[in-house]
């Protein structure tokens, strides 16, 4: 027999569908019991729910691992119990056409949200998609299509013998139509949308009637390449810098015809996305340092990020209250720690690692005259763990009443920025070398003061050497043992120190660390 209404079964073999189910056993206890709606499955009773749960979820596994695979001929089991997807439209009147079932037949779990029971239904897995929650476990073998075009009956009869599946009841004959004898009729063609293409697009609806038509097809099209790649398993960042200078430019013109500033704005950041994109891009890959640059997969990775780290050396260089590169190598390293806000989390480990010959008295010194502030003593400080992390204060840090600061970076980018310089003040070699102070601070200076490929000063023309001495704390005669320090440790592969300039390279060991010039 064929379907005829929503509760009426076709010829086909019924889905399968058992429950496993977690009850209370009663008043006043704690036990739970479980049952199964398959034969022969006797009753557990456990003393917990959570045990319950567990040995339900066991039940049912081993039901599932014994049952046989999903059967290509049956039909839906949800659709003999007249669940909401099959329902007679007449009854429902927020569904405008009777459910068609469709695609490999499946066997889903769906679960309660409290854990009380568990079924299993063998439907077709466009049921199993539309039915909150369900899981599918196992999906029958696929079978071959029948073939196109308006079978007859004898056809039909003879394709549901093979075994193949008819998720749909055959279309009904239109009203004052016969059918002509041994034949069924045409199916009529789905019917074709003419309307104008909408779509979505940085959450925002595109209207159907905006023009031009093409800027509306335009932001269509990037609605769904935007949501394309956030589904790629691997960011491609030279086609998301394409994509958002696209964006760019549509957001533009649609600000423009519609005079809406709220669309410029995301112009705007959709042009600042894509540079962003395009520098990450050309990073990573090593172009960004012309035709003779290595590729190099540097630790900060951006331009902003590089000029972030010079800003703060710059800002350490120039209001570190003690003199000589011990202070200011200590003053540049808390300045890092509480460049955001003013405050920041520091251990014992952190101040060890720099290689300070009396750290104590720095603290002593630095608490002494006001710039910094801790809840206890120095020593405290010193013998602190990460477990016990001391809150300290810089006071000039601190945001003003307007909220603004000396830097203009944010939480994320100053702790990349704080973990590149303690890579570099902490460099293996550094450390076995037992690098001064003064070593380290010229490391973290160089690195900020070469080209992308390693080059010292802009274009590799050197760097200064009286205001490079300057910016380590040292006298200009002391520069050559510095240099000589970075030589051996591998951080400079050739260096030379005139009357006027250090110039050379650093070695490639060390490229990842280094923050690029922009533009050399």
């Amino acid at each position: 027999m064929t379907e005829t209404a929503a509760g009426e079964l076709d010829d086909r073999v019924r889905g399968r569908s058992w429950t496993v189910r977690l009850d209370p056993v009663g008043r006043g206890s704690t036990a739970v019991r479980v049952s199964c709606s398959r034969p022969n499955c006797a009753q557990q009773r456990l003393a917990s729910a959570a045990d319950g749960r567990q040995a339900a979820v066991a039940h049912l596994k081993a039901h599932l691992k014994a049952a046989a695979a999903p059967r290509p001929q049956a039909f839906c089991a949800c659709k003999a119990e007249s669940c909401r997807g099959h329902l007679d439209p007449g009854h429902r009147q927020t569904r405008a056409e009777p459910w068609r079932c469709g695609g490999a037949v499946v066997l889903a779990v769906v679960a309660d949200r409290e854990g009380r029971w568990w079924q299993v239904v063998e439907c077709c897995s466009r049921c199993a998609a539309a039915t909150p929650g369900a899981k599918v476990v196992s999906t029958a073998p696929a079978v071959p299509r029948p073939p196109t075009g308006s079978p007859s009956r004898t056809d039909r009869t003879a394709t549901a013998s093979a075994g193949l599946p008819q998720f749909s009841a055959p279309p009904p004959v239109p009203s004052g139509a016969t059918a002509e004898p041994g034949r069924t009729p045409r199916p009529r063609p789905a019917p074709v949308r003419r309307g104008r293409p909408t779509g979505k697009i940085a959450q925002r609806v595109v209207p159907p009637g905006l023009q031009p038509v093409v800027l509306r097809d335009e932001l269509v099209e990037l609605g769904d390449l935007f949501r394309a790649y956030q589904q790629r398993a691997e960011p491609d960042l030279s086609l998301l810098a394409e994509l958002q200078d696209r964006k760019a430019r549509a957001f533009s013109t649609w600000a423009e015809v519609t005079g809406d500033g709220n669309l410029r704005l995301e112009a705007q950041r959709a042009e600042q996305a894509a540079a962003t994109a395009r520098s990450q891009y050309l990073n990573r890959t090593g172009r960004g340092a012309g035709a003779d640059g290595p590729a190099v997969d540097r630790l900060l990775t951006t331009p902003t990020l590089w000029e972030h780290a010079r800003s703060v050396l710059a800002y350490a260089a120039d209001h570190s209250p003690l003199p000589g590169p011990e202070a200011r190598l200590l003053v540049l390293m808390l300045t890092l720690r509480a460049a955001h806000s003013g405050t920041g989390n520091l251990v014992g480990q952190d101040i060890a690692a720099l290689g300070l010959s009396d750290p104590h008295r720095l603290l002593d010194e630095l608490t002494g005259c006001g710039w910094l502030r801790i809840p206890g003593t120095a020593d405290e400080l010193l013998a602190s763990r990460p477990e016990n992390a001391v809150l300290t204060t810089v006071p000039s840090l601190l945001p003003r009443d307007d909220g603004s600061g000396p830097f203009t970076f944010g939480k994320k980018a100053r702790a990349k920025v704080s973990g590149w310089a303690q890579k570099v003040t902490s460099d293996k070699k550094l450390r076995k070398a037992k690098a001064t102070p003064a070593a380290r601070l010229l490391a973290l200076t160089l690195a900020t003061r070469a080209t992308a490929s390693g080059l010292l000063g802009p274009e590799g023309q050197g760097i200064a050497r009286d205001p490079l001495a300057a910016c380590v704390a040292v006298d200009p005669g002391e520069l050559q043992h510095l240099v000589d320090q970075l030589t051996t440790t591998d951080w400079l592969a050739e260096a030379t120190l005139t009357d006027t300039h250090l110039v050379g390279r650093q070695s490639e060991r060390v490229l990842p660390l280094t923050c690029p010039l922009t533009g050399a």
